[in-house]
């Protein structure tokens, strides 16, 4: 096996991992997450519950499509998806560091992406 796809491998668990385990987080209805939603939606708990549960099964979503076929348009979506995630932090209240601390959330499914190669057409995003 080249370097080149051993490197994709890698980076494929790496996100994969990273988005298992925040859609299982987001389907047990993780509190702190459920808080931060509603704060910045302004949603009541239940929906901010509900909302947070449909989000882990993109997250779920986007897990096994980049196991099975890493599709350039869902990396570009997780590597903004982990961004905002990232960000929510200090927009809730917490330290920069802990945004900081999570840039490999969307290092990393960029970091995929432009080892796929960028899209030259937009029918190149779907595969």
């Amino acid at each position: 096996m080249s370097t080149q796809k051993k490197v994709e491998w890698v980076l494929r668990v790496a996100v994969a991992g990273e988005f298992v385990g925040h859609g299982v987080f987001a389907l047990m209805g993780k509190k702190d997450w459920i808080n931060w939603v509603g704060q910045l939606s302004g949603a009541d708990p239940l929906l901010a519950g509900q909302l947070l549960w449909l989000i882990g099964l993109m997250d779920l979503a986007v897990a096994v499509i980049v196991l099975l076929k890493p599709v350039r348009a869902v990396l570009l979506w997780g590597a903004f998806w982990g961004f905002w995630t990232a960000l929510v932090r200090p927009l809730v209240g917490l330290p920069v560091w802990d945004f900081i601390e999570r840039w490999a959330n969307w290092g990393a499914p960029l970091a995929l992406l432009l080892t796929l190669g960028w899209p030259k057409s937009a029918k190149e995003w779907w595969r």
